[in-house]
């Protein structure tokens, strides 16, 4: 088997080094909203003190003082993310509204706890990934290492030894989707396929996937 860069799931979901996602509070778009008396409550604010509720019943020593919350009103993928402001020592944790729709509370509770890990690492160390500190923290408080994605991939990618179960998940044509030949399975180092989900069609090689893309021209 010639050599190849092993391939794993999806990247963290939130780091320092996540920049960008808009936040719906500076959004001009209201978002949906219900009224409530004379005053009218968006789906944003609901959001925000449901989260807030439950991260004060969470065993974790964040400082709140130093925590801040938002909402992205864009994010296609990630429920959630965590970002620290190196300068005023301040962490934001970014809910999807989303995400926020289409899970059901206590999945959407686990993000806030996972978020929170995030927020604790900040705070105490100053950076923060997924690493052994992160895992038993967030184990500690019943939260997902990795959340899930809450759109369906463009692609999966799945190991094609028989023996293997592995797979992965990707929402755009990256170099291990385009050039499968040029990678590995991330569990046993076999050569693995992409399917593109909404087709069926599969390919293991860079001239399987144009020629998939090809052959599907609008459906692509």
């Amino acid at each position: 088997m010639s050599p190849g860069i092993a391939v794993t799931d999806d990247g963290p979901i939130s780091s320092n080094a996540h920049q960008g996602e808009p936040l719906a509070r500076n959004d001009d778009s209201p978002g949906d909203t219900q009224p409530v008396g004379d005053e009218t409550l968006t789906i944003d604010d609901e959001l925000i003190a449901r989260a807030r509720i439950h991260a004060r019943q969470v065993e974790i020593d964040v400082e709140w003082e130093r925590l801040e919350w938002a909402v992205s009103s864009r994010a296609k993928r990630r429920a959630g993310a965590c970002r620290w402001n190196r300068e005023r020592e301040v962490a934001t944790i970014v809910l999807s509204r989303r995400a926020y729709r289409v899970y059901d509370w206590e999945t959407f509770a686990e993000v806030v706890r996972h978020e929170l890990v995030h927020a604790w690492e900040f705070q105490h160390f100053g950076e923060s990934g997924h690493g052994e500190r992160f895992r038993r923290m967030a184990s500690s408080l019943e939260a997902p290492r990795h959340c899930p994605s809450f759109t369906e991939p463009r692609y999966r990618l799945r190991c094609q030894n028989q023996g293997c179960e592995w797979e992965a998940s990707r929402h755009r044509a990256s170099k291990p989707v385009t050039t499968p030949e040029c990678y590995r399975c991330g569990s046993c180092g076999a050569d693995y396929e992409v399917e593109h989900t909404d087709s069926g069609r599969t390919w293991s090689c860079s001239s399987g996937y144009g020629g998939v893309k090809a052959a599907l021209g609008d459906r692509w």
